[in-house]
């Protein structure tokens, strides 16, 4: 009797190990997503600035996202899993340096950070990806993909000036080595400006990888680069 007992017990652990690893590996990349503050606050819908006060000039992250091949993507995986501050409490400054909320109300960014693993986070759930891991696992690729640099290296600077869109792509790509994908959106006198910058990572959200597949985001052939 207790070997069956132990047997089922064992059957239950492979089982919930199993379902694990289905959530975790069910897609394919990561979007990693970084957001220029600028063309953030440079719409009708304005901006707030975190308690902490008014970010850097620089990209800040958006997220980090599980993708599929196929353009598919999953999401809110796991609604029971909610971020808990005290395990990425090491992390705090950290993310507020790089990856501030701008949504109003003003906010210490936890919100945001808790919508981002509700809906993102909870898909690459694992083993060897936890709520600790998932956060810092972002914050090193951010190290790994300096975009303002790599822009103004190539001489395209926040300056209000426009710039075009193809000299872009090609900036980042030479930095970073794999090609970008750019989302734009407009301000409130109508002008393109660049807003996000899609770069793919593996599965583990350790190594940046070709992506499989670029999102479809309209951008004028010239784009603003606006100050912040």
């Amino acid at each position: 009797m207790k070997l069956i007992k132990f047997s089922a017990f064992i059957k239950l652990l492979i089982i919930q190990y199993l379902s694990v690893l289905c959530v975790s590996e069910d897609f394919d990349f990561f979007y990693f997503v970084q957001q220029w503050p600028g063309s953030y606050c440079d719409t009708k819908h304005s901006c707030c600035y975190p308690r902490t006060g008014k970010p850097a000039a620089d990209f800040g992250i958006h997220g980090l996202w599980p993708q599929n091949k196929d353009g598919s993507y999953p999401q809110n995986c796991n609604r029971d899993s909610s971020l808990n501050e005290d395990q990425i409490s090491d992390l705090t400054s950290s993310l507020q340096k790089d990856w501030p909320s701008l949504s109003c109300p003003s906010s210490t960014g936890f919100r945001f950070w808790s919508h981002e693993w509700e809906k993102h986070g909870t898909c690459a759930e694992s083993e060897e990806i936890d709520q600790h891991g998932y956060f810092q696992a972002a914050l090193k690729l951010k190290e790994k993909a300096n975009l303002l640099q790599a822009l103004k290296s190539a001489g395209i600077k926040p300056d209000d000036g426009f710039y075009d869109l193809g000299s872009i792509k090609e900036a980042i790509k030479e930095a970073t080595g794999f090609t970008p994908g750019i989302e734009c959106n407009t301000d409130a006198s109508r002008n393109s400006q660049i807003y996000q910058v899609f770069l793919c990572a593996d599965i583990s959200g350790s190594e940046f990888v070709e992506c499989p597949v670029l999102p479809q985001r309209r951008c004028e052939s010239k784009v603003q680069f606006p100050e912040f």
